[in-house]
């Protein structure tokens, strides 16, 4: 900003020049302000989104108390993934019994996030309506993660296509400024030198 002011009367300063300044200001004053204004509504907008998705998962499934009966050998059905949280990263196979919401017994081989899943042990496992067991729906500290991120992304994002678009704008000035300087060396050159010519 005082390159800017201090160039307006600058004798040496080129019309270019100016202009420059002006589309370099106006590309900072976009990272400075716009940028993480819009980085700040897209995170919103994610994260309202995001809630609405763990509400709705949540209205579909519930959380039980599960016993184990024994560890299960084989790898498990529900892979962690990004709508877990890292203290949920590490999960276990183990067949246990479990009630369903009408009140029946079940059995079968679920996926737990508890460090204690000996024969006995009472787990946390999740159910649909029906009492089969579904993957752990994403909780809200994943969520605020995932908006946050979303938000830094677009604020960079945004940055960046300012910075892009100023230095196609500020390229563009020179090569028409380049332009105008062959065309006068094209008008002057071959009188250069000549006695006569003012040159």
């Amino acid at each position: 900003m005082t390159g800017v002011w201090r160039w307006r009367r600058n004798s040496l300063c080129r019309a270019t020049d100016r202009r420059e300044a002006w589309v370099a200001l106006a590309a900072l004053l976009f990272m400075v302000l716009a940028a993480p204004s819009l980085g700040w509504a897209c995170g919103a907008r994610t994260d309202d989104s995001l809630q609405k998705s763990v509400r709705a998962q949540r209205a579909g499934c519930h959380a039980t108390t599960a016993v184990v009966v024994r560890r299960s050998p084989r790898s498990p059905r529900f892979a962690s993934g990004p709508e877990t949280s890292p203290q949920h990263s590490r999960r276990a196979l183990v067949v246990a019994r479990w009630q369903a919401p009408d009140g029946t017994e079940r059995q079968g081989t679920v996926t737990t996030g508890s460090r204690r899943t000996g024969p006995g042990a009472r787990v946390e496992i999740w159910t649909d309506h029906a009492g089969r067991p579904v993957p752990r729906p994403m909780d809200e500290a994943t969520a605020h993660a995932h908006a946050v991120l979303a938000g830094i992304g677009a604020a960079l994002l945004a940055a960046g296509a300012a910075e892009g678009v100023r230095q196609l704008i500020v390229r563009r000035m020179k090569k028409a400024r380049y332009h105008r300087i062959d065309q006068e060396w094209a008008n002057t050159g071959p009188d250069w030198g000549r006695t006569g010519t003012g040159c």
